[in-house]
């Protein structure tokens, strides 16, 4: 690879100079570690390059002790369930989780501070927090939720206070950090309409935040726009073409595609949703009968007066599949299979081969099949781009206590062109990565090589903290 990168890091947000990739079937793999000691069900990256991975803790003994011989309290375990990983010097240290995680969710403050909420069991009202330090563990709050959260998702808003949207059977949203004591939920409507009293297939929401502070919020197969301040619905987006479900346990994927800046305007926000199980997978998966996933994508510009869903076809049809925007605009699609849908043992068929989506492509030529992985990645495998390009995968636990291992894709590029594009890390589980967020800076003509391989360039910053939030 010859990138070259400002490792300055501005609030939560890396800046990334990079070179146009131009490939064709590529992508190469390098495994990392031959264990992490844990199955990486969840995802973060931190502003000091550690990744923080954590797995549910009531599935006995992980593969990675807990330092000085310290068990869990009131148990005979002594290993960790949560780990957090040096990208620098590719090493892991243990780290102590008290509560359940399983399927929760997070966000980083502006200082850099990785909240986490909600999971399984004991965590269901949990608060976690945990510092980008090489000596911090996670600090706990019990009660720190008004209502239980489990699949819920959190989204940074533009004051840096997180709204915490969902979890099963959770029909409303809240905020933290809370602005009062007395402070506690809002009912969400949208969400009661969009639940399947059987599969509940408006899980982990997919949640987008828009240029004029509304928040796109999209469950089963609709989308609105959300004014959460005064709990009202701004706008309501055609259902999508098909009528299937994405979000979980259909489980398909979605970016906010990226946002080009330029005189201090962007252009049209717009929601790429890609694959998912079509919506009676759930019901045959129990009944051992697994429809093939969904091959189709839906894109959609949410700013327009009358949005409509342009679809497409992907060359790979995937359920639990991750979507990540790369420093050259393009999206990686990765993980998951192509039969089955969310669950233990639900599905069959992995898809190891990534696919690259090229937006700014003529439509029927955006899609580029790259080299397979020789590991499954399937329920709760996860990804994520680091800061130099590359992106971690880990993850999956098609069977219980499943320990697996941890690999790096990434793709060739040449020096066709020069650009900056300002990236908002993700925090990844269950298909969808939340608060994930490309700008491409407006940088005026402003390149110009200043020696051998070395660049200079000028960009200029958002214009808004709703377009680029803290």
């Amino acid at each position: 690879m010859s990138f070259l990168f400002y490792h300055h890091l501005l609030i939560l947000f890396f800046f990334v100079l990079v070179h146009v990739a131009a490939c064709a079937g590529g992508g190469s793999w390098s495994l990392l570690l031959p264990s992490v000691g844990i199955s990486a069900m969840h995802m973060r990256l931190l502003p000091n390059d550690h990744v923080v991975m954590f797995d549910r803790t009531d599935f006995g003994r992980s593969n990675i002790s807990l330092p000085n011989g310290q068990f869990r309290p009131n148990s005979t375990d002594c290993s960790a369930h949560s780990v957090e990983y040096d990208v620098g010097s590719n090493t892991i240290r243990p780290l102590m989780v008290l509560t359940d995680v399983m399927c929760s969710s997070g966000s980083l403050y502006p200082d850099g501070t990785l909240v986490q909420i909600g999971g399984w069991n004991g965590g269901y009202r949990v608060v976690r927090i945990l510092k980008p330090c090489d000596n911090c563990d996670w600090q706990e709050t019990p009660n720190g939720l008004s209502q239980q959260r489990w699949y819920a998702t959190n989204h940074i808003l533009l004051d840096g206070q997180q709204i915490i949207i969902g979890g099963r059977r959770a029909f409303s949203y809240e905020f933290y950090p809370k602005k009062s004591a007395t402070e506690g939920v809002t009912r969400f409507l949208f969400l009661i309409q969009t639940n399947d009293a059987i599969i509940e297939n408006n899980l982990y929401p997919f949640v987008f935040l828009n240029s004029d502070g509304n928040l796109f919020v999209f469950a089963n197969n609709r989308a609105i726009l959300f004014n959460y301040a005064k709990n009202q619905v701004v706008k309501t987006y055609p259902t999508m073409p098909g009528g299937h479900p994405r979000s979980y346990p259909s489980s398909g994927s979605t970016v906010l595609l990226p946002l080009r800046l330029k005189q201090r305007l962007v252009n049209a926000y717009e929601v790429l949703v890609c694959g998912g199980a079509p919506k009676d997978a759930y019901v045959n998966a129990n009944n051992r009968i697994f429809d093939g996933a969904l091959d189709t994508c839906g894109q959609i510009k949410i700013s327009n007066k009358n949005p409509q869903w342009v679809m497409e076809t992907m060359p790979i049809g995937r359920v639990m599949g991750d979507m990540l925007l790369l420093p050259n605009d393009h999206v990686l699609i990765i993980n998951g299979a192509s039969a089955g849908t969310a669950g233990w043992e639900f599905v069959r068929n992995p898809a190891i081969s990534p696919v690259i989506y090229k937006p700014d492509n003529q439509i029927r030529s955006r899609f580029e099949v790259q080299n397979p992985s020789t590991k499954p990645r399937l329920y709760h495998s996860t990804a994520v781009l680091l800061r130099d390009g590359w992106v971690l995968v880990g993850g999956s636990n098609l069977h219980s206590r499943r320990v697996t291992v941890t690999f790096t894709v990434t793709n060739p590029v040449d020096l066709k062109s020069v650009f900056v594009t300002m990236v908002a890390p993700s925090f990844k589980t269950h298909a969808f990565s939340m608060n994930q967020r490309l700008l491409v800076l407006d940088t005026a003509n402003s390149a110009k090589a200043i020696g051998n391989s070395t660049y200079q360039v000028g960009a200029i910053a958002p214009p808004s903290g709703n377009i680029a939030p803290a």
